[in-house]
């Protein structure tokens, strides 16, 4: 069984830091983008970022310029640094593995796995 666990979280004031830390699996790291995902109450889950086995990155138009995503291959593990923090960014946060390929028989395959959540609150 794959596990995505996160950590991170917490409470900062506005304008602050946090970084988000994801780990899993060893076996699948190399072959799955990773995604960080949102929920704010009352509001549906939206992708904040991703970043590809390659490494390329890509933001939701509120976070770019504050939010940084990136993955160190090594150690299994994505991290998501957030500055400039704001109100908005309040939310539960999820990472995502998405592990894909093509399996023996050429068909293609794609499996998601998703962790626990962590809370970001920006408040004063």
């Amino acid at each position: 069984q794959v596990q995505v666990v996160e950590s991170g979280g917490g409470l900062v004031q506005p304008g602050g830091s946090l970084r988000l830390s994801c780990a899993t699996s060893g076996s699948i790291f190399s072959s799955s983008a990773m995604y960080w995902y949102r929920q704010a109450p009352g509001k549906q889950r939206e992708l904040v970022a991703s970043i590809s086995t390659g490494g390329m990155p890509n933001y939701t138009d509120s976070v770019k310029g504050r939010f940084t995503i990136s993955r160190d291959n090594a150690k299994n593990t994505v991290l998501l640094q957030m500055n400039s923090l704001e109100p908005e960014d309040t939310a539960v946060y999820y990472c995502t593995v998405v592990q894909s390929g093509v399996s023996m028989y050429g068909n293609p395959y794609a499996y998601d796995y998703w962790g626990q959540g962590t809370q970001v609150t920006v408040s004063s």
